[in-house]
């Protein structure tokens, strides 16, 4: 079972893109043919690139290899920090990558290369070295000096180093070649460290492995100890800094209180205290008024509605009301007893009515007092409540204006507070970090030193070689597959099915399908001498199709175009028409292009009256048709001086010829001229019963073939199918062409030798009946004329 796989390409750079959408199927099938296909550029490619890597291994200098382990404690250093400062912080992996990128830094490296003086070694000093230049190293100093010259032309001489200057340089070169011998890594996800140096020497790597090891402690010491004392010197300075503006703050905040007179009393302002105590009384003031006011309001009202005052309460609890009470009731039962003795008008009876009277004029009176006094107290009551809100308001706005004072009195003690509690904290850290100075260790030590290796690490030639070889294939195989996806060339039936049409057949190249004659053989003539070869079968396989596409309706009118020329389309509408009559069906080819008249030349005709002088009234018809050498095909040919600017076949004449034609005639085959070119072919394309788009193997390009079924589809012509013409039999396997290969049933096909249906052509020629209107140009034969261009096809 073959595996399929998918290569998702963009639609805008996809050379294979089609009608149903990016993708490009790619099996291992596939693959394998497209490594056949491009063999010699995956060839080719990994030859270079292994010629290149083994060359490479071979002439290398051998390279030995030390290795130095070192285990890290910590990766921080922070001097406000007694801990960090003694012990270290934690470890994470971005601290460790960071010592990975400290040991293998210019300035560590710089270090080493002045301790151990490196600039006097020739591995590090190229200017000790004893070496005699290259090819390529000629090569490149030449193009080098040609650019100084044009650089230096006309400009000032070089100015020579100082001896300081040139000593510098010498270690920035040491140093840049010391950096890429030396590689730092992590072990895991360990705290080890691993420097691993380079060297031709075993000696030299094993030493300047130890060298950066240990120098990496010791900038770590030094690091520490430069750390320790900034920060004591800053922390010193802080401490007197802090301590003076600590002590200007704390001024500021007793300034202000006595500024604002923010006095406190148990944790409270005294104004808050005095809004308290007012607010009490108020309460109480208030509860004693509404008491005085429903007692005033009762006995008014009572009074008001004539209920009596014996009801009223203060009338009630009064001494004075209670006595003239009860005189009242004295006088009453005198003036009662009188009544009852003397009459109206004595004067006894007169005078206790007239004190009874009195008496009551009395009590009113004493009523109307206490109601005055009750209306006392509230006014009294009142005027207290007032009086208390006057000063509740007075100490409210004292409280706000206080409030005020107090926000940017707290921002004060807040900001105090803040620099004594930092104050406090550097005061310690102060201490800590005087006191332990001494106490300040490396956070790492070498674990394993490094150890003279006792044989090279580089070149292997056996495993470069390996590597190279596959390198170049692997670089070989991507090129090829670069060099398929961006190849737009039609190459085989699935690649025409992909832009939306159908495949009718694949026509193949006669030398692929095993002709050995000599000379040049047109298609058409090879295709009567052989009829059993593949050439043969496959136009056979096309009037098949036509025969066969609308059994309800037989196509007689066949278009044959192609989108550009030298397609093959001519050679191909001869064979076909040529087969066709060999087949038994009365058929005819008309030869389209007026430009270039190959079908006319490809078929050996040559005449004075042809189509188009017959369309214009010159000559019958039967005048204009000719018959075909070797087989009973009629040709519909073009003169010489057939040209016309005129729009021929959008004409009412080509009209009724084509009409009368297919009252005549099986099938008609047209050979157009090159769709993209000639606007005649989409007339005739859309005039057809069928078109037939002829492609060129290997050579006409997808986004060509788009735009010529673009035109068909707008000019409405019947696409019968596309043919894949001139294919190459013996290569088409290489192109992802289905099917198995032409070995495989070259067998059944057969070339015969010319002659033999040579002759058979002309002997059917002859037994032809000939018409009267041909005699003239069968009498004074001419002979064909050979193609130009390619013996194999003509377009």
């Amino acid at each position: 079972m073959t595996e399929t796989f998918s290569i998702e390409l963009p639609k805008t750079m996809s050379p294979t893109n089609d009608a149903s959408g990016g993708e490009l199927p790619i099996d291992i099938k596939s693959l394998v043919n497209i490594v056949v296909k491009r063999f010699w550029l995956i060839a080719i490619t990994a030859t270079i690139i292994f010629t290149y890597v083994a060359y490479s291994a071979l002439s290398q200098t051998p390279v030995y290899t030390a290795q130095a382990q070192i285990i890290v404690n910590n990766s921080k250093l922070n001097v406000v920090s007694f801990d960090e400062l003694i012990s270290g912080g934690g470890l994470t992996t971005s601290a460790l990558d960071t010592e990975v990128r400290v040991i293998s830094s210019p300035a560590l490296l710089r270090r080493v290369v002045i301790e151990l003086d490196l600039t006097s070694d020739p591995e590090f000093n190229p200017t000790l070295r004893d070496y005699k230049p290259g090819l390529m190293d000629r090569v490149k100093g030449w193009i080098s000096g040609l650019l100084s010259s044009d650089d230096n032309e006309g400009g000032a001489p070089d100015i020579p180093l100082t001896p300081e200057q040139h000593q510098e340089m010498l270690t920035k070169w040491a140093t840049g070649i010391l950096r890429g011998k030396v590689r730092v890594s992590r072990i895991g996800t360990t705290y080890l460290l691993a420097v691993t140096v380079t060297s031709t020497s075993p000696d030299t790597a094993a030493r300047l492995a130890n060298a950066v090891a240990d120098q990496y402690r010791v900038d770590q010491m030094e690091a520490k100890l430069e750390a320790t004392q900034r920060g004591t010197l800053w922390l010193s300075e802080r401490v007197s800094v802090m301590r003076d503006e600590l002590a200007i703050k704390e001024n500021a905040v007793d300034q202000f209180r006595r500024d604002n007179g923010l006095l406190n009393a148990e944790g409270t302002s005294l104004t808050e205290s005095n809004i308290a105590l007012l607010q009490q009384q108020k309460i109480g003031l208030e509860a004693d008024l509404a008491r005085a006011r429903a007692r005033y309001d009762n006995m008014r009202n009572q009074i008001n509605s004539g209920a009596g005052i014996d009801s009223i309460t203060e009338v009630l609890t009064s001494s004075v009301i209670s006595n003239l009470k009860s005189q009242r009731a004295t006088v009453q039962r005198k003036v009662a007893e009188l009544q009852s003795t003397f009459g109206p008008r004595h004067p006894d009876l007169v005078e206790a009515r007239n004190e009874n009277a009195d008496i009551e004029r009395q009590i009113l009176a004493e009523v109307d007092r206490v109601a005055a006094s009750i209306e006392g107290e509230v006014r009294i009551a009142e005027d207290r409540i007032a009086s208390i809100n006057r000063e509740l308001g007075q100490n409210r706005s004292t409280l706000l204006r206080d409030n005020s004072a107090l926000v940017r009195l707290r921002e004060l003690e807040r900001d105090a507070e803040a620099s004594r509690t930092i104050y406090d904290e550097i005061i310690n850290r102060y201490k800590e970090t005087s006191e332990q100075e001494d106490l300040i260790e490396a956070d790492a030590r070498i674990l394993t030193p490094a150890t003279v290796p006792n044989s090279p690490s580089a070149p292997r030639p056996k495993i470069a070689m390996v590597i190279g070889l596959l390198l170049g294939g692997v670089i070989g195989g991507l090129l090829a597959l670069i060099a398929e996806i961006f190849d737009s060339k039609l190459s085989s039936t699935t690649d025409v099915e992909r832009l939306g049409v159908s495949a009718l057949t694949t026509v193949p190249l006669i030398s692929s399908a095993g002709f050995l004659g000599f000379g040049k053989k047109r298609p058409a003539e090879y295709l009567v001498e052989n009829p059993l070869s593949a050439y043969s079968e496959g136009i056979r396989y096309l009037r098949a199709a036509i025969v066969f596409s609308d059994i309800d309706s037989q196509a007689k009118t066949v278009a044959i175009t192609s989108s550009l020329p030298d397609e093959g389309k001519t050679s191909l509408s001869l064979s076909l028409g040529r087969m066709s009559a060999l087949s038994g069906s009365k058929t005819l080819v008309i030869d389209g292009d007026f430009r270039r008249r190959q079908l006319t030349e490809a078929a050996g005709i040559n005449i004075e009256t042809g189509m188009i002088e017959h369309l214009f009234g010159e000559g019958q018809l039967d005048d204009v048709v000719t018959k075909d050498d070797l087989t009973d095909l009629d040709i519909l040919p073009l003169s010489p001086d057939g040209h016309t600017p005129h729009d021929v076949f959008g004409t009412a004449a080509f009209d009724r010829l084509h009409a009368k034609l297919r009252s005549v005639y099986d099938l008609i085959l047209i050979d157009t001229g090159p769709l993209l070119l000639m606007s005649e072919a989409r007339v005739i394309a859309g005039k057809a019963d069928k078109t037939i788009l002829i492609v060129r193997w290997r050579r006409t390009n997808r986004a060509v073939v788009r735009k010529s079924l673009g035109l068909l589809k707008t000019f409405r012509a019947d696409l019968l199918g596309v043919v894949l013409n001139m294919v190459d039999l013996e290569r088409r396997r290489q192109h992802n062409e289905p099917g198995t290969a032409y070995r495989d049933y070259k067998k059944y096909y057969q070339v015969e030798g010319k002659k033999r249906f040579r002759g058979l052509g002309r002997k059917k020629a002859a037994a032809a009946k000939p018409k009267a209107a041909r005699a003239p140009t069968q009498a004074q034969p001419t002979p064909p004329t050979q193609p130009k261009r390619e013996p194999e096809a003509v377009d």
